[in-house]
């Protein structure tokens, strides 16, 4: 199924490159959504959560690299780097940004493409291989503080910007009832009391076998919402 792919983002502003990559990956077993600038990027990613992102660096506006700086704050998806300047103090300037991997232009698609799956191999493995007091558990779930990533069992469930911190705002105080003020306050979620609730019931989705009669992320009569987590 097409919804099981590995969903990447291309961030380019040139609209020819980008559709030259979409039909490229898409040939190659991914999905693939578009965005022409890093406010585009913002709002795709604040909508849907993304296996990659695949970025530009030299880009009108916001740089590939002050928005690779940003989304690292509270976003832990894997950034490929894409830029016409290929020295060495430029592929460490991306590294250092937080990107994840660097390819200068003019590339080899297939290079590309090895570089995406050895990334997202990568991702795959870490549960794997981080230590078990790393992760926060509840039930069959697990959350990875140091990715920003929830997983059911070793499958990992695609969470959008908002739902992440939004889970890592409850994992930061498991156990402790968080009201809709807190929350916003954190900055977990952006905008009022009612978007906590409709996040919250978003987030619920994912996390509970029955979302009506939730087992951990549960409602506090008075006070708000709190995880119940494994000790």
């Amino acid at each position: 199924m097409a919804d099981d792919l590995p969903h990447i983002l291309v961030v380019d502003d040139d609209s020819r490159l980008r559709a030259l990559l979409h039909r490229f990956l898409s040939e190659n077993g991914f999905r693939v959504t578009e965005a022409g600038d890093a406010d585009e990027a913002r709002r795709r990613l604040g909508g849907l959560a993304y296996d990659l992102i695949v970025l530009d660096v030299m880009m009108p506006g916001e740089t590939g690299l002050e928005l690779t700086r940003d989304l690292r704050r509270n976003n832990g998806v894997p950034i490929l780097l894409l830029t016409a300047m290929g020295e060495a103090e430029d592929r460490i300037t991306g590294l250092e940004s937080g990107a994840d991997d660097y390819l200068p232009k003019p590339f080899e698609p297939r290079e590309l493409l090895l570089r995406i799956r050895t990334i997202l191999r990568r991702v795959a493995e870490a549960p794997r291989a981080m230590a078990n007091d790393d992760a926060v558990r509840f039930g069959e779930m697990r959350f990875d503080p140091r990715l920003d990533q929830l997983f059911r069992g070793d499958r990992r469930v695609r969470l959008t910007e908002a739902e992440t911190g939004l889970l890592r705002a409850f994992v930061d105080r498991p156990g402790q009832p968080l009201s809709r003020e807190d929350l916003l306050a954190c900055n977990a979620v952006n905008g009022n009391t009612r978007t906590v609730d409709v996040q919250v019931t978003r987030l619920r989705r994912k996390l509970e076998e029955d979302p009506k009669f939730p087992r951990y992320l549960q409602t506090v009569r008075g006070l708000g919402y709190i995880l119940r987590v494994d000790p």
